[in-house]
């Protein structure tokens, strides 16, 4: 988790603990600690877990008052970010001064799209000031493109100071306290890897917010990975690097990783090259089939030594199979943190069904390249819920039956009501007015004042052939129920969906003319655990299109009047999905760490990848 804002208080932590050198260290070995540490980065993580539960208890506190009085804490912080701004060239040209209120606001600007902002985005990265923001940006954000094409987001340091201090602190104070086990001085493993940076002309990053080795340094003595490790830019080499050395660790206490997929890719390789990273323990080496860095192994190898008790061990459990085997491995295991929500889900729910056994997950931070939008104060809950955080944006709500209106009318976050689904739309700390996300949400009830929210799907994520808009999560919730009754038969590996109009014309997959129908839903899956005939296969099909028609009153109707047509279901080859990742990290500029199958593909070039997979 990035906690890099808590090694700056190392010093004032040591003061305000007020206790004797002797006191800590006895302390220290009370708790229990990871055998990759050495005495400096243990009591290292001693100061800092200390100063993150103290502030974070105070942050929390300070964030349950901001949630009692919400609407008035969003206004002073929409007010701050416009005086702030008055004088940049976006702030003159909406006449920010002249604002008195969130009213006001709504009235004079529009909302807005990211064309909207892309010419004066343009301006900062030829390194011009003074454009969007007062405050000089600190670098450039590139989103994740699941919905389409990449955006490039300037973002101030107040939008990661904001994460830390509104965020980090206040999660890992949830966690603490949700799960005692984890305040002790045990490591993490983390799935997350060295972006390829790029610059603008000006000399500003352009790459991920969310953290990575490189933004993170303060902090990797948290992780059971070497430092070196970071330096390897291959996620094959690095992921089983990564493997190796938390294996060494008896006493891992947390598996983490951005992203749900990240930590069940990383569990997959270990199922896959057990055999390879157990003999590497053993004989205290890494496997020459590695292609890394010699100046980098050798730096690694320095660190290993032959451990053939712990091989051994390792070797008995993975003999026995792979259900539960976190916790057979690493017997002290407190959670898993991780995002689990939206394209996540899958991944989570496959992590629990196969690897993970008793092992919790937490799904601590709703946030996104624009900043922090909420944190799970309910780490227990079955379903991921995030409190807004009143002062890292400001907020307002779109009602989603009312989101293809190019100008509708919204509804501030404290007057939204429990139930309903929204488009969310921000005002951030780095120069976005009124901006829609494109992330749809629920308010699932209100935490004193302020609204709870449960994470659905992205606008761009949808199927909408007749404008019935299934979301990905209604389409998945479809999906799970009928695999469900196949579960003995084989395991869902991945999906996505496309939409008929993505087809031109003649098309041999359909034995028909495309163009002539009435349009439909394409679904490919990819499964394991055994072989579908072509009648199974069928009647999968005919069971999926059933279970939409239950659960979308709106697809039900149109199924019924003809305007769309049955869905057609493919099964992919063993593998498809891994190519299609592979070719999204070759065509997306975002990083591996923010990668994420699409849901529902609208490109040419992405169909055309997993068309070659039937």
């Amino acid at each position: 988790m990035t906690v890099k804002m808590a090694s700056k208080y190392l010093g004032v932590g040591l003061a305000v603990a007020g206790v004797s050198t002797f006191g800590i260290a006895l302390h220290m070995r009370r708790k229990r600690r990871s055998e990759l540490h050495s005495f400096a980065t243990m009591a290292r993580q001693y100061v800092e877990f200390f100063i993150l539960y103290l502030f974070g208890a105070r942050v929390r506190k300070n964030l349950e008052t901001d949630s009692i009085d919400f609407g008035k804490v969003q206004e002073k912080t929409l007010l701050g970010i416009l005086k702030n701004n008055a004088c940049t060239e976006y702030g003159l040209q909406y006449k920010f001064d002249s604002i008195q209120n969130k009213e006001q606001y709504v009235a004079l600007h529009p909302l807005a799209r990211y064309g909207h902002y892309k010419d004066y985005i343009d301006k900062i990265l030829e390194g011009e000031k003074n454009i969007l923001t007062a405050k000089n940006p600190q670098q450039i954000g590139v989103t994740s493109g699941t919905s389409g094409k990449s955006s490039l987001l300037p973002t101030t340091a107040d939008v990661s100071r904001m994460f830390a201090t509104r965020g980090v602190f206040v999660a890992m104070h949830t966690m603490f306290d949700a799960y005692p086990g984890s305040y002790q001085l045990q490591k993490s493993l983390k799935f997350f890897y060295s972006p390829k940076w790029r610059y603008t002309e000006s000399g500003l990053a352009i790459g991920p917010t969310s953290s990575t080795p490189s933004n993170s340094q303060r902090i990797l003595h948290l992780y059971t990975t070497p430092q070196a490790a970071f330096d390897i830019l291959t996620e094959p080499e690095a992921l089983y690097v990564y493997l190796l050395f938390a294996l060494k660790d008896r006493n891992l206490g947390i598996l983490e990783a951005n992203f749900a997929q990240l930590v069940h890719t990383g569990l997959a390789a270990l199922e896959w090259q057990w055999k390879s990273l157990v003999d590497d323990i053993e004989h205290g080496r890494i496997s020459n089939d590695l292609g890394i860095d010699i100046d980098v192994r050798r730096k690694l190898e320095s660190l290993l030594e032959p451990d053939k008790k712990r091989a051994d061990e390792l070797r008995n459990e993975f003999e026995k199979g792979f259900k539960g085997i976190v916790r057979r491995i690493w017997p002290y295991i407190n959670l898993v943190l991780t995002c689990t929500t939206g394209s996540s889900e899958l991944y989570a729910d496959k992590l629990k069904a196969k690897y993970l056994g008793d092992v919790p997950i937490y799904s601590p931070f709703y946030a996104a390249t624009e900043g922090l939008l909420g944190i799970n104060l309910w780490p227990k809950e079955d379903r991921a819920v995030y409190m807004l955080v009143p002062r890292a944006m400001f907020y307002e709500f779109i009602p989603v039956e009312e989101s293809s209106e190019e100008q509708p009318t919204t509804v501030f976050a404290e007057n939204t009501e429990v139930g309903k689904l929204y488009e969310l739309v921000v005002t951030n700390l780095s120069g976005l007015y009124r901006y829609r996300i494109g992330d749809v949400v629920k308010v699932t009830r209100f935490h004193n004042n302020c609204p709870v929210m449960e994470y659905h799907y992205r606008q761009g994520q949808i199927l909408n052939v007749r404008a019935e808009k299934t979301s990905e999560r209604v389409f998945y919730d479809a999906l799970t129920s009928v695999l469900s009754d196949y579960e003995q038969r084989f395991q869902l590996v991945d999906y996505t969906c496309t939409e008929s109009i993505m087809f031109d014309g003649e098309d041999k997959l359909f034995g028909g003319d495309v163009m002539g129908a009435a349009p439909f839903y394409v679904v490919f899956l990819e499964l394991n655990g055994g072989k579908l005939g072509e009648e199974e296969k069928k009647e999968l099909q005919a069971k999926l299109d059933d279970a939409l028609c239950k659960i979308s009153f709106v697809y039900d109707s149109f199924r019924r009047k003809g305007s769309i047509s049955h869905l057609q279901l493919f099964i992919v080859k063993e593998g498809s999905f891994t190519e299609l990742r592979r070719h999204l990290l070759r065509v997306n500029p975002a990083a591996t760490n923010q990668i994420k199958i699409p849901r529902v593909i609208k490109t040419k070039e992405t169909l055309n990848v997993i068309l070659k997979q039937i």
